[in-house]
C-alpha cells in the first residue's frame, strides 16, 4: 500500500464519518442552543434542563436517518473489503 492510496482511504473513511455524525451533530447544536436561548429568556438556570430534548432530537434524528447512514456505511465496507486483496500485495 503506498502513502498515496493510505491517505485516500483515510480521506475517504473521515469524510464518511464527518457525513455521517454531521446530522447528529448539527441537531444536537441547534437543540443545545434553541434551549439555551430558552433558558436565558425565562432565566431559568437548570444545567440538566438540556439533556432531554438533546436526547429526544438526537434519537429522532437517528431513527430518520437511519437507513442513509448505515446504507453509506454499508458501501464503504463492501468497496473495502473487495479492495483488500489488493490492498495487502
Amino acid at each position: 500500500m503506498t502513502p498515496t492510496l493510505a491517505a485516500e482511504l483515510l480521506q475517504r473513511a473521515l469524510g464518511l464519518t464527518l457525513t455521517v455524525a454531521g446530522p447528529l451533530l448539527l441537531a444536537a447544536l441547534a437543540t443545545g442552543v434553541l434551549v439555551s436561548l430558552v433558558q436565558a429568556l425565562t432565566q431559568i438556570q437548570e444545567q440538566t434542563l438540556t439533556f432531554i430534548p438533546k436526547l429526544i432530537v438526537m434519537a429522532a434524528v437517528f431513527v430518520l436517518g437511519l437507513t442513509w447512514m448505515m446504507r453509506g456505511l454499508v458501501e464503504f465496507t463492501v468497496q473495502m473489503l473487495r479492495a483488500l486483496p489488493g490492498l495487502a500485495g
